[in-house]
């Protein structure tokens, strides 16, 4: 809840001609959209107006006597006022509304404009339905707003509420004009962001000159060709929503873009775990850089915002717009053409940084691992397009050494490559060097639990077994056994292995072994969590996620680790439970899995 003290204002002599808009987003936070007044009776004494819009209002801080003599020293955070013309004529039809409501921009100034960051898309609230206008309650000389999280709507828009337009058209066509809206107005948010992206910190000498090219790149990778993808994309949304406020579709706007114009989109994807470990590299060993970068993010312009959360919107973009097409095809009648273009228009934009850029970031990953390998052995032809890594990581092998009066264990380590065919066993020279020792195909491994040990994968985590292993105890404790059935010599070996944590060994055994029991899971049985804070993958097993992502979860580690899949793509890896919260709504658990559905073309038991 804010809370905004006001005063009246009304003029000393005369009606007052025209309608006045106050724009307060910047003034007052993300929580206050803007407080649209009238002037309409003539001669009301300060503070005393009968009439419900016979009154401006000015907020404690804002002052509009002087506002005029004021310099604008920031385009996008200065309140200001603008006159909009009284439209005398009235409306008797939603026809000559239609004609009328032609040409008049929404976006033209940004006076009213609010980052990305600060942007709750009501399509990410899959619970809410209810409108977000903001509710007044009057106390003696105090007027109280309860805002929830800013959403830009359609129902908010000036010129939309002066013609009655949301009263003219049914319920089910306003939601999804809302829903269409949304994705307009959040783009439009979302380019503001992106320009002072590339204005404030990438385009900053002060801030190059702290670092070398090669970091500049891997910061801030291919952003200009980015934001020219959304200003497009954006443009022609807009030129749409002035040819008619109410807009018939856009499924066909979304749906080329898609497939053509946010191909920038893949290569900034790729670059993302370059982007953190650049970024984390520089703040803990770049006194200058870490300098200079705070006293940008505390300009005015950047609302100080962190570049981080800047430099993650691209990723934050693409992972929200499919959950946007979503809502309007909920919003569609199924039996309208409109409902097909929706989902061709979803099936594209879904694939977008899914699939374009895991398979780049795949290709390039391979590359690098193979020009790592030295093999003692026959060599194994690594480089293929169908190849991806799924994990790797080091491990203790405990050998059983046989003497001529005595059995003798000893511990070597080894260092796993796994990948989705094959398993390449090596020793670690360096961290860009590896010598391949064994090799062998997946379909030849069959991991083996050790007696006693701790439960295997897919265990009930509220469960506690006998054995069952707890953070803490030493890495010999966290066993499991590997077969190879047959190696690249032909050779069956069985290997002990231990890992570092519970979750590491709960891991390897899930990588390592088949997903075949996988396929078949009821995910309604399955719980879910929503993420509550962004997380970035630092291994290939890992899940990267995006605040409100909802993931299915699979499996539970006791210090602190969950496997899952995420809703919007289908993903499977791991993450921290700290980062999300569970879900315990059955009306949201079934809303979900009806969008998963959609989403991936999953036939659900909902």
């Amino acid at each position: 809840m804010l809370l905004v003290r006001c005063r009246f204002l009304t003029p000393a002599s005369g009606p007052v001609a025209g309608k006045w808009e106050l724009s307060l987003t910047d003034a007052l936070g993300p929580y206050l959209s803007y407080l649209e007044c009238c002037g309409m009776v003539e001669g009301c004494p300060a503070g005393s107006c009968p009439h419900p819009k016979g009154a401006a209002l000015q907020a404690v801080g804002v002052d509009l006597d002087g506002s005029a003599n004021c310099k604008k020293k920031n385009r996008m955070s200065q309140p200001i006022l603008k006159a909009v013309v009284e439209d005398k004529e009235k409306f008797s039809s939603l026809g000559r509304i239609k004609k009328m409501l032609k040409g008049q921009g929404t976006f033209d100034g940004e006076e009213n404009a609010v980052l990305y960051q600060n942007y709750k898309e009501k399509a990410l609230d899959i619970d809410s339905d209810e409108e977000s206008e903001p509710q007044e309650q009057k106390l003696d000389d105090k007027v109280v707003f309860h805002y929830k999280p800013l959403r830009s709507t359609w129902s908010q828009l000036s010129v939309v509420k002066k013609n009655g337009l949301s009263e003219a058209i049914s319920q089910e066509e306003r939601k999804r004009q809302e829903a269409i809206f949304e994705v307009i107005s959040s783009e439009h948010s979302y380019l503001l962001s992106l320009e002072i992206l590339i204005r404030m910190f990438k385009n900053s000498r002060e801030l190059s000159l702290t670092m070398t090219k090669t970091e500049s790149h891997h910061l801030f990778s291919n952003i200009t060709d980015v934001y020219e993808a959304s200003k497009k994309f954006f443009e022609e949304l807009e030129a749409r929503h002035q040819n008619n406020i109410l807009i018939e579709d856009i499924s066909d706007i979304v749906a080329r873009h898609a497939g053509s114009t946010f191909d920038p989109y893949v290569k900034y994807c790729t670059n993302e775990v370059y982007q953190q470990r650049t970024l984390q590299r520089l703040l803990a060993t770049n006194p200058a850089f870490k300098e200079v970068l705070s006293r940008i993010e505390s300009h005015e312009d950047c609302r100080n915002l962190p570049m981080f959360s800047f430099l993650i919107l691209p990723m934050q973009r693409v992972t929200r717009l499919p959950l946007l097409m979503d809502t309007i095809c909920q919003k569609t009648p199924k039996d309208s053409a409109k409902y097909e273009n929706c989902k061709q228009a979803l099936k594209e934009v879904s694939k977008v940084c899914s699939q374009g850029a895991r398979k780049m970031e795949r290709t390039e990953m391979m590359y690098t691992i193979n020009s790592q390998l030295e093999f003692k052995i026959k060599p194994f032809p690594l480089v293929s397009s169908s190849r991806w890594l799924v994990k790797r990581g080091e491990l203790t092998a405990y050998v059983e050494d046989t003497g001529l009066f005595s059995k003798r264990t000893s511990k070597q380590q080894v260092y796993f490559f796994l990948f989705n065919d094959v398993l390449i066993i090596t020793k670690k020279k360096s961290e860009e060097s590896y010598n391949v020792t064994g090799y062998s195909l997946r379909e030849q491994l069959l991991v083996l639990p050790c007696d006693g040990d701790e439960p295997g994968p897919g265990s009930s985590p509220g469960r506690s077994a006998p054995g069952m292993l707890h953070p803490g105890r030493s890495a010999a404790s966290h066993l499991f056994r590997l077969l190879l059935l047959s190696n690249h010599a032909g050779d069956r070996v069985e290997m002990l292995l231990g890992a570092d944590t519970q979750s590491d060994r709960a891991r390897w055994i899930t990588a390592l072994g088949q997903d075949s029991d996988r396929q078949h899971t009821d995910r309604t049985t399955l719980a879910q969590v929503e993420t509550i804070r962004t997380y970035t993958a630092k291994q290939a097993d890992e899940l990267s996620l995006q605040v409100a992502d909802v993931v299915l979860v699979y499996q539970k580690v006791n210090d602190g680790w969950y496997e899952g899949e995420r809703l919007r793509d289908g993903q499977r890896g791991w993450f921290p439970s700290e980062c999300a919260k569970e879900i315990t709504c059955r009306a949201t658990l079934d809303k979900n899995m009806e969008r998963m559905g959609r989403l991936l073309g999953l036939e659900t038991n909902v």
